[in-house]
């Protein structure tokens, strides 16, 4: 099937609703989306460890219009199967800045699911998103936001690669209280906090519902999300409950970068890790979410190159990281994890040119099995990573500039590199947290 056999089959995407409760192990959320005819998706959510105190600081109110948002931001993961024309919100009400805001996110975010799967998303109304009247119901600007008053405390979000490993440990140096915070914790990332022995963190495990693998085996349309910005609405709403005055991302430079043009427009792979990105969800986050609660990218002056330059200052994180996205993939359900670095994909080759200039051969090799650079097989991708063809890999991958100078740095061409030295003026971070950045950067 293809998306306009799709989108004439299934012309609506319903946000039907959600339910929350307190349980045990902490907040249980469940949400409610129909495609009609006939299909129906019951994603779920439970944020470990939040108790009736945690809800109180919140307030009820405040707590629906979070989880009513999270509900928004889930939405796209299952709208992708039908690329439906209309999404109908029935469960709050969104204002047209708000409806404008959120159509910029799916247009932008889901630029790359719109290229691979050829769907003309420049077409005079692609999309239209409607909601409830207005009402004090989640979503309205009625909603009392979280009083202010939160800690200086600092929610981290670790993933399991290089970069929030740089900003956990630099934070921690600079003894600034963070709060580790994991979505569906694997083994990468609960060694990262072993080796940085933090034993309390925030643990939220999130459930696909199956029905959506099932569908995509069935020729229904899957592809590309912004999970960053899935993750930065998660994690302002776990800043408001367990306290924390600061989201600190680890999103760098690097991902302003775009990939390709599809139809006119910049199509890029990391749209929701980018300044325009974190710019947009800042000024909606403090009209909608939690005026107190700063969200911001820490690393976001730097390049990878130079964020590979500080990682490699800390050996113990060498065995455990793992940023490879091909680890984890399963093919719609058709295949096991491998749960290590693939060697194989423009990822990998990117995170091992920008490590070697700064562990040498033997520490890099020892992280990836073998020398990526000697690969012939890999050599098409590395073109492609150095800009010798039309377009950037869809993946998390450093510009194509800093590239070529990694490439310079590998081979002994040069020995340093004005680039290393960097700084970009366009980035939220609070003073005090860019003092601590730039001495660092020296």
């Amino acid at each position: 099937m293809n998306s306009t056999e799709l989108r004439k089959q299934h012309p609506q995407f319903i946000y039907e609703g959600y339910t929350w409760k307190l349980e045990k192990r902490g907040l249980s959320i469940s949400f409610s989306f129909s495609v009609p005819p006939d299909i129906q998706f019951h994603p779920t959510l439970l944020i470990e460890g939040v108790t009736e105190d945690h809800l109180k600081r919140v307030g009820e109110e405040t707590l629906e219009n979070f989880i009513f948002h999270l509900g928004l931001i889930e939405t796209l993961s299952y709208w992708k199967a039908a690329c439906s024309p209309e999404i109908v919100v029935q469960t709050g009400y969104l204002s047209k800045d708000q409806i404008r805001w959120w159509k910029q996110l799916i247009l932008k975010g889901m630029g790359e699911y719109f290229y691979q799967n050829k769907i003309n998303f420049t077409q005079p109304n692609f999309l239209t998103i409607t909601s409830l009247p207005i009402s004090s119901k989640p979503g309205s600007g009625d909603i009392p936001l979280p009083k202010p008053g939160l800690s200086t405390k600092v929610l981290v979000p670790i993933g399991g690669g290089k970069d929030a490993i740089v900003t956990l440990e630099t934070l921690k140096r600079a003894n600034v209280n963070v709060l580790p915070f994991v979505l569906n914790p694997k083994p990468e990332q609960e060694n990262i906090l072993k080796a940085a022995k933090e034993k309390n963190a925030v643990i939220v495990r999130r459930s696909i519902d199956p029905k959506l693998l099932e569908l995509n085996r069935k020729g229904y349309i899957n592809g590309h999300t912004p999970f960053s910005a899935y993750l930065a609405f998660l994690s302002v709403f776990c800043a408001a409950l367990f306290d924390c005055g600061f989201v600190a991302l680890s999103n760098e430079r690097s991902s302003n970068e775009g990939n390709r043009k599809y139809r006119g427009k910049e199509i890029n792979h990391q749209y929701s890790k980018s300044f325009d990105f974190e710019k947009r969800f800042r000024a909606y986050a403090k009209a909608y979410l939690a005026k107190n609660v700063e969200y911001f990218s820490f690393l976001r002056p730097l390049y990878e190159l130079q964020i590979a330059k500080l990682f490699a200052q800390y050996p113990k994180y060498f065995p455990v990281f793992l940023s490879c996205n091909e680890a984890y993939k399963t093919a719609s359900g058709k295949r096991k994890t491998a749960g290590t670095w693939c060697g194989k994909c423009p990822k990998c080759l990117f995170v091992f040119l920008a490590l070697y200039p700064f562990l040498g051969e033997q520490q890099t090799v020892g992280i990836f099995k073998k020398n990526l650079l000697k690969d012939k097989k890999l050599r098409p991708l590395l073109d492609e990573i150095l800009g010798k063809k039309r377009f950037k890999p869809f993946e998390c991958v450093g510009t194509i500039a800093e590239s070529r100078v990694a490439l310079s740095l590998c081979k002994g061409e040069i020995m340093n590199h004005p680039l290393l030295g960097a700084w970009n003026t366009k980035h939220f971070l609070p003073p005090q947290f860019e003092k601590i950045l730039r001495e660092l950067v020296g």
